[in-house]
């Protein structure tokens, strides 16, 4: 079948692949995979392998129409719709569940936010998408960015496997990247003092003293609380983590 371009469907075809993603995503308990954009059914299939329930989630008709007939009597449910607009744990009707999915580079974001936020957790997320996103998500200090303090303040962050372009049909212009996400019980820090964030990270480039300062406390004041707390008054948004970020918000 011919891929669309507007969903940013590209077909992964390395079986080796897929079986490794399978298996990343599983995990003891949840016999529950909600797949994301299973497309042709190559990831599905490795799932049904690993899970004894596959949920689809499949947002083109043509596809979500096809793909039941090519499993028949394996135990997988297809849902036509928007990932971004399905409760997923409702699907999972109150079980353990994992989630996994070649998922497309232009909503990467919204998907991992959506599934974060999800509750329950998933017991474990797996997701295949664009290497730089994957790489910014597991960020570390020096080079924090908003997305991944996010999504480290809700889960575990692992790199896995690099899927090189020409495993894809049709190939996409850049490598793709595994990301493995164990979500947390709690969060790290409540989420409330990310909101300081959003304001550091205006303007990343710059020291975090001249960003923070406002009408009510000036740059100069800024680098005096940050050299109170332990961090470098010089400092710049990426290089704090979601602790120094805590202490400055309670400040």
């Amino acid at each position: 079948m011919k891929n669309k371009k507007s969903l940013g469907q590209h077909w992964l075809k390395n079986r080796a692949i897929l079986d490794t993603i399978a298996e990343l995503a599983s995990v003891e308990g949840a016999d529950t995979c909600i797949e994301i954009g299973p497309g042709l059914g190559t990831l599905t299939s490795s799932l049904l392998k690993k899970f004894p329930e596959v949920i689809a989630i499949e947002y083109d008709h043509d596809l979500a129409r096809k793909l039941p007939g090519s499993f028949p009597g394996k135990n997988l449910r297809v849902i036509e719709g928007d990932i971004l607009s399905i409760d997923l744990a409702e699907l999972a009707s109150g079980k353990p569940y994992c989630v996994a999915g070649n998922i497309p580079y232009y909503i990467t974001s919204p998907i991992v936010k959506k599934v974060l936020d999800t509750t329950p957790h998933p017991a474990k997320i797996v997701l295949l998408m664009q290497k730089e996103v994957a790489e910014r998500i597991a960020a570390e200090s020096g080079d924090y960015n908003l997305l991944a303090l996010t999504t480290q303040n809700l889960a575990e962050v692992e790199l896995g496997p690099v899927v090189r372009a020409a495993e894809f049909t049709p190939p996409p212009k850049v490598d793709s990247q595994i990301l493995i996400l164990t979500p947390f019980t709690e969060p790290q820090i409540d989420p409330t003092h990310l909101e300081l964030t959003k304001r550091g990270f205006k303007s990343p480039r710059k020291k975090l003293a001249s960003v923070l300062a406002d009408g009510s406390t000036s740059r100069e004041q800024w680098r005096a609380r940050l050299s109170e707390q332990g961090i470098n008054p010089d400092a710049r948004a990426e290089d704090l983590s979601l602790w120094d970020w805590e202490t400055l918000s309670q400040l």
